[in-house]
C-alpha cells in the first residue's frame, strides 16, 4: 500500500556554520534528494532550501535551521519525504511490507521483510511456510500497491520447508 511518507535517511551530523545537516540517504542514491523542496523530520515540515551531494551523503540546508546548534538538535533523526513528491512508478520497500503474496493463484503468505543484498533484494514471505524470493523480474510477476498484492513464481528451494 502506498504510504503518505517514505523514510529517506538519517541525519548523521552537522556541516559548516550556517546550519546545514549531513544526511545518510536510504534511497538508491544521494542524487534522488536534489530536486525535492520539502521533507519532514520528527513530524514537522521543513522546506529544503538547498541540497547537494557530498560523496555518498547529502548536505541539506533547511529553512529555519540557521546555526550549528539548531542543526545539531536534528542529529540522529529520520528524514521523511512526501510520497506524492516522488516518482509515482517507484515502489519502496516500506510499501511492500504486509503485502499479500500469491503464487499460482494461491496465497502463500505476507511479505514480512526485504533483505538488501548487493546483487538484488530478497523478499521474505511468511505464511504456513517461509519463502525467500529474489526481487528480480523472472520471479516477481506483478506488484499492485492499490490492491496490496504481489504475484510471484516459485521455484524449488525457495521455501524453508524444502531442505
Amino acid at each position: 500500500m502506498k504510504l503518505p511518507f517514505i523514510e529517506a535517511g538519517e541525519i548523521v551530523t552537522t556541516h559548516g556554520v550556517r546550519g546545514e545537516v549531513k544526511l545518510l540517504p536510504w534511497l538508491d542514491g544521494p542524487e534522488e534528494m536534489l530536486e525535492l523542496t520539502r521533507c519532514r523530520i520528527g513530524g514537522r515540515d521543513y522546506e529544503i532550501q538547498s541540497a547537494r551531494v557530498q560523496k555518498t551523503c547529502n548536505l541539506l540546508k533547511l529553512a529555519g535551521i540557521d546555526t550549528p546548534e539548531a542543526a545539531q538538535a536534528l542529529r540522529g533523526k529520520t528524514v521523511e519525504l512526501y510520497r506524492e513528491d516522488l516518482d509515482p512508478e517507484a515502489i519502496f520497500a516500506a510499501e511492500l511490507i504486509g503485502m499479500e503474496v500469491f503464487a499460482e493463484g494461491k496465497s502463500i503468505g505476507r511479505l514480512a521483510e526485504v533483505l538488501d543484498y548487493p546483487g538484488n533484494a530478497v523478499y521474505v514471505v511468511r505464511g504456513e511456510e517461509e519463502y525467500l524470493i529474489p526481487a528480480v523480474k523472472q520471479f516477481i510477476l506483478s506488484t499492485d500497491l492499490e490492491k496490496n498484492e504481489m504475484r510471484v513464481v516459485l521455484l524449488e528451494g525457495m521455501g524453508s520447508h524444502e531442505d
